[in-house]
């Protein structure tokens, strides 16, 4: 199957997946549920799940039984990953007006209901996994609960934001910046594919390698996005090309200049497409999304 077949079923099953769940949870106050539906809705491209499923599928080989252990996990991380990008929106924070080309939650629903949805769906995403464990043993399933609360709190990806907000108007250097990332972009994507992998079993080694490939993935993932805020468009990005600078932040291509940060990008996407030799041949969506993570265009 094509990447970009892949993408659409997997997009598919898990924005059907993300209405059931929502819909359990539409008691009173209605408004609550309408202000989280509006930024799961507003057309992301599920890469995490995604990368979630292709680790599952590299370790264990694809099958209904896999995508329905899963998915539970993958819808989870999607919202969480979108609770993040409602708070990283508020004034507060990035003070961003649009997001995939439409207005952001608190421009609609205003910053109380805003901060509300956010802390909704971070909710929402660990009672789906306790509650819809499907197949997955009780230990293993636990185990991933715990990594992702890692990868999301003080010690990942809001602690990333933090360092972020402080680094703000400094000069910082590149090793502090790559750890900035590691934990603000690349917790999340990073256990993306590790709970894919643990999700089907993984041993030691699949997991070492996993990480590996995560690091590199998103560490890429975040030079392409610093890339993409100098060289896209406010309409090619979906939300306000230039805002790094605006809001005097440390970016890769400011520290490195654009063409060795665009090296480093390709270097890193080597060292994820190497690291799945073990994976072989069931490897082979995982590097397209590498390919696919440095190459984009929004």
């Amino acid at each position: 199957m094509s990447l970009k077949n892949y993408l659409a079923e997997k997009k598919q099953i898990v924005d059907a997946a993300l209405d059931a769940y929502l819909n359990e949870s539409a008691v009173y106050p209605p408004t609550i549920v309408k202000a989280m539906k509006y930024s799961l809705d507003a057309g992301g491209k599920r890469i995490r799940p995604v990368l979630m499923f292709a680790a599952a599928e590299a370790v264990a080989g694809p099958s209904e039984e896999l995508t329905k252990s899963v998915l539970p996990f993958a819808c989870a991380m999607e919202m969480i990953h979108t609770f993040s990008l409602i708070h990283d929106d508020l004034p507060c924070m990035d003070d961003d007006d649009l997001r995939r080309g439409k207005p952001t939650n608190h421009k609609v629903f205003g910053e109380a209901i805003a901060v509300l949805a956010g802390d909704g769906l971070l909710a929402e995403a660990f009672r789906i996994m306790a509650a819809h464990h499907n197949a997955v043993p009780v230990e293993r399933r636990l185990e991933v609960l715990c990594d992702m609360a890692v990868a999301t709190g003080a010690r990942g990806m809001v602690g990333g934001q933090v360092i972020d907000l402080e680094s703000e108007n400094k000069k910082i250097t590149v090793n502090e910046l790559e750890h900035l990332h590691e934990l603000k972009t690349g917790a999340l994507l990073v256990n993306s594919v590790v709970s894919g992998a643990k999700l089907a079993g993984a041993t030691a080694a699949q997991i070492g390698a996993m990480e590996t490939y995560g690091d590199s993935v998103g560490l890429a993932f975040q030079i392409a996005d610093d890339l993409l805020d100098i060289e896209g468009t406010t309409e090619e990005l979906g939300k306000p090309a230039g805002s790094d600078v605006e809001n005097h932040k440390s970016t890769f291509p400011a520290l490195l200049g654009k063409e060795e940060s665009r090296a480093q990008a390709q270097a890193l996407m080597a060292q994820a497409i190497e690291s799945l030799a073990m994976f072989q041949p069931r490897h082979s969506i995982l590097a397209e999304l590498a390919h696919y993570i440095v190459e984009r265009k929004s």
